[in-house]
């Protein structure tokens, strides 16, 4: 009897968590597709498989719904920033940084598109974190990248738009993604077709940022 005590609320939480997931993985794949005020609760609650009562007890409305999913990308689009390493070699860790873009835009292709049709609005409910946590760990990156120029190690160039330049570089495969497999036949899902864009993003930025 103690053991189903001690066992039944594990299990209350894992259903708990595993409804949630289901609530805002359907959310994130309308959301993509038709945005936050072309989306209905009810697509949302179909998809996911609750009813929408259930839905909005855990999510009381749709815009709650939709900064849960905001946050829940933003986490996963600012994960390979956070990983960007001062005690790397600068080459290195520039390309580790590309490689990593390039698996969010090849795993998360409906994140990295939402998150761009809410910055195409003018991040209307994203302006606050993109202003505080965005911006401090952009300014931190920023600053080891100018280090790196300050001493020698990377040929001059604004931290700023050599980082701008690798998003709009790599975030293009997710967020063009008809685009891309209209023109190649392919996309970032085919093995040979990653490890080559991954290999060419890589040349051409290095390339540029390669002290001669």
């Amino acid at each position: 009897m103690a053991q189903g005590a001690v066992k039944t609320p594990g299990k209350r939480s894992q259903a708990v968590s595993a409804k949630k997931q289901a609530i805002l993985g359907a959310a994130l794949e309308t959301f993509s597709q038709f945005g936050i005020h072309g989306t209905r609760l009810e697509q949302v609650s179909e998809l996911a498989g609750v009813s929408k009562t259930n839905l909005l007890y855990y999510f009381p409305s749709k815009e709650a719904l939709y900064l849960a999913v905001l946050q829940d990308l933003l986490d996963i689009w600012l994960a390979p920033l956070r990983a960007f390493r001062e005690e790397l070699a600068p080459l290195a860790a520039i390309q580790q940084y590309i490689r990593l873009k390039l698996e969010v835009s090849r795993d998360y292709p409906q994140a990295s598109r939402l998150f761009c049709l809410e910055m195409l609005q003018g991040a209307p409910l994203l302006k606050t974190a993109l202003s505080s946590d965005l911006k401090s760990l952009v300014d931190e990156k920023s600053a080891i990248i100018a280090g790196w120029v300050a001493t020698g190690k990377l040929a001059p160039v604004d931290p700023h738009h050599l980082i701008f330049m690798i998003w709009a570089a790599t975030q293009h495969y997710a967020d063009f993604s008809a685009q891309v497999e209209a023109v190649t036949g392919k996309s970032l899902k085919d093995d040979d077709f990653f490890h080559s864009t991954v290999d060419n993003v890589q040349r051409m930025i290095i390339e540029g940022i390669r002290v001669r």
